[in-house]
């Protein structure tokens, strides 16, 4: 169980993947020591899975983000597993979720322009067994992206 000054520490590591132990410390009035081991303790229990950098997508030349929604044709558990382990496979696919309603993936793709992302669908998606509809949603003004999750509004 997290109390509320684990809290606080993983607000600011989600906020912040390079911040200090020092500068948490410090905003928490508390020595080193203590906020290493809380960091080290939600690490091992898994609140704190990894440590990533964001990166700027129109620097990389990435322009398009589109929302894929897929159904498969057949839903044996096999045939799920398989797809999964198919997409895993494709770097351009950035988040894929199982879902309930019409359809029963959705993917998040990053692409170079439209004419890369035809060619991912028609080529690399459309080539896997058992797709039975594609339907696509192009984002055209992004407000807001993985602001993190709502750490502070946690019930203890």
């Amino acid at each position: 169980m997290i109390d509320a000054t684990d809290k606080r520490i993983l607000q600011m590591v989600q906020q912040d993947g390079k911040i200090k132990i020092k500068e948490i410390a410090a905003a928490l009035q508390m020595t080193n020591t203590p906020v290493f081991e809380r960091i080290k303790r939600l690490e091992k229990e898994g609140y704190i899975q990894s440590y990533t950098a964001l990166l700027d997508k129109e620097k990389l030349g990435f322009k398009l983000t589109a929302f894929c929604s897929v159904t498969l044709e057949k839903h044996h558990k096999a045939y799920l597993d398989q797809f999964e382990a198919d997409i895993i496979q494709f770097p351009e696919v950035s988040a894929c979720y199982h879902i309930a309603g019409m359809f029963d993936y959705l993917l998040k793709i990053h692409m170079q322009d439209m004419q890369h992302y035809q060619e991912f669908i028609t080529q690399r998606l459309a080539s896997l067994a058992n797709i039975g509809r594609v339907q696509s949603s192009f984002v055209m003004t992004e407000i807001k992206t993985d602001g993190g999750l709502p750490v502070g509004d946690l019930l203890t």
